[in-house]
């Protein structure tokens, strides 16, 4: 299966274990207090990883819109997160030991958090996958690449995943995604993780989940993904952009579990008989008995075998061979035979 071999070492990979991202977005409000919290709840349910945003005023909207929406940039302006702040986060997750990501939505974002924040990966957006100049400066930037696929078909996903490639990009995790929020389970399509792994076998799939509950990621983990991406808050009642779909700490740390446990329960395809189930044999299994008393020189015929547990003496695909012997010794009825019993 495809790996994708993160800045810091970090291996991600189809059906192995799945690397749990928790996605803050704005749910720290513009607080740092807020948002290092969230990290040590980050640690403590057991992601591998914290993304926030690198949003701001300058590189989320144009001024055509805040013209007609003043309301939304001061929402942004609150809600946003300065270059220094991001950099005191990055921090503050080397001290607690989980990796810290962004997304970032601008050429001077995606530098700042690969020079200055050292980020295992750089989070592309859905709404990129149709932006190729952006595309292309990311990817050469020769940094291992996150790509959500939300509100894109097919077409729209190869032509973002070319652009990516010829720019130099050759470590990429490629997520399925349904860009609503809540996602209902009815419209979620899971399958599309198979999907997108027919269409692009060197890279690995993951899912950005925006289902509320852990039905999805758990099954998506079945799927094989390599990444599990979740909104994470402290407090899905408050009010914020995408707070009220976040999954809150306990629900969470029960998800990740899931996660790592259905995981471990797949296995291989390979069929697999395990020493522990081998020696299960000998107390399950049935051996080969006398319906009757066999008196010594009898010839055995196959109305005289039966077969019951335990399977400690001749296994029950032998009866064709022992049809026709001649036993050796006086045999008591409902007894196990053994291989000296016969000549």
């Amino acid at each position: 299966m495809s790996n994708c071999i993160f800045r810091d070492g970090t291996v991600v990979s189809d059906f192995g274990r799945p690397y749990i991202v928790a996605e803050v977005n704005s749910s720290h409000n513009g607080k740092m207090d807020v948002a290092k919290a969230m990290i040590d709840s980050a640690v403590e349910i057991g992601a591998d990883c914290v993304k926030f945003q690198s949003w701001s005023v300058e590189s989320l909207y144009s001024k055509t819109y805040y013209d007609l929406n003043p309301i939304s940039k001061r929402f942004v302006t609150k809600f946003s997160l300065r270059p220094e702040q991001l950099k005191e986060l990055a921090n503050y997750c080397k001290v607690k030991g989980i990796q810290f990501s962004s997304t970032p939505y601008s050429e001077e974002e995606v530098d700042f958090l690969v020079d200055e924040c050292d980020v295992p990966y750089i989070k592309i957006a859905s709404m990129e996958l149709n932006n190729p100049k952006f595309l292309r400066y990311i990817g050469g930037k020769n940094v291992p690449i996150v790509l959500s696929t939300g509100m894109s078909d097919i077409e729209e996903i190869q032509r973002g995943v070319k652009n990516l490639k010829d720019s130099g990009a050759t470590q990429m995790t490629i997520l399925h995604c349904v860009s609503i929020y809540p996602t209902d389970l009815t419209t979620v399509n899971l399958n599309n993780i198979i999907g997108l792994r027919e269409a692009f076998s060197e890279f690995p799939i993951g899912f950005s989940d925006h289902t509320e509950g852990d039905a999805a990621a758990v099954a998506a983990t079945a799927l094989g993904a390599a990444l599990i991406e979740k909104h994470l808050t402290l407090d899905h009642s408050k009010v914020g952009m995408d707070n009220g779909m976040a999954t809150e700490p306990t629900p969470f740390k029960e998800l990740v579990n899931k996660c790592r446990e259905i995981q471990i329960a797949m296995g291989t395809k390979e069929r697999i008989v395990s020493e522990t189930e081998i020696q299960q044999r000998t107390n399950m299994r049935r051996s080969i008995i006398a319906v009757r008393d066999l008196p010594k020189g009898t010839v055995i015929k196959e109305e005289d075998l039966y077969a019951k547990r335990p399977g400690t003496g001749i296994c029950p695909d032998k009866i064709a061979i022992l049809i026709g012997k001649k036993t050796t010794r006086d045999i008591e009825a409902d007894t196990l035979l053994m291989p000296e019993d016969f000549e």
